[in-house]
């Protein structure tokens, strides 16, 4: 069995998937684009992956937009993103995680709804560290 680990920035919170991910999105959504601070979020999905928490589960936050299935659930301390499960359905922010993921993200959705900067990014420049700024 596919094994995964991850935890949240402050290291209290800690987790375990054991099993495949049927999906990897980038979603563009105005609620992911607002839960990650960024231009989109970036999710794994599984209906058959067994999940445990290792450690922190107390710390565990999980916030709901009233009337609507969108969930956000986060480490109480330092507010990483943390996976939900939720009647049968795991969603995982792929950057929770510490082991290594063998998949590239199946597609972007919700495209429609992007950030106004959000294109031609392949174009920006890249830097190996942080940039000076002046």
């Amino acid at each position: 069995m596919i094994k995964h680990s991850g935890s949240c920035l402050c290291s209290k919170v800690r987790f375990e998937i054991g099993g495949v991910f049927h999906g990897f999105f980038l979603c563009h959504c105005s609620r992911c684009r607002k839960t990650s601070g960024s231009a989109h979020g970036a999710n794994l999905f599984s209906e058959t992956a067994n999940f445990r928490w290792l450690a922190g589960e107390a710390n565990v936050k999980t916030f709901r937009v009233p009337d609507s299935r969108f969930m956000k659930t986060f480490c109480d301390t330092c507010g990483s993103a943390l996976p939900t499960l939720d009647q049968g359905h795991l969603v995982v922010p792929a950057g929770s995680l510490d082991s290594t993921v063998d998949l590239q993200p199946d597609g972007h959705i919700f495209v429609g709804s992007r950030a106004k900067w959000d294109h031609d990014l392949e174009r920006v420049p890249r830097f190996d560290s942080a940039p000076a700024m002046s």
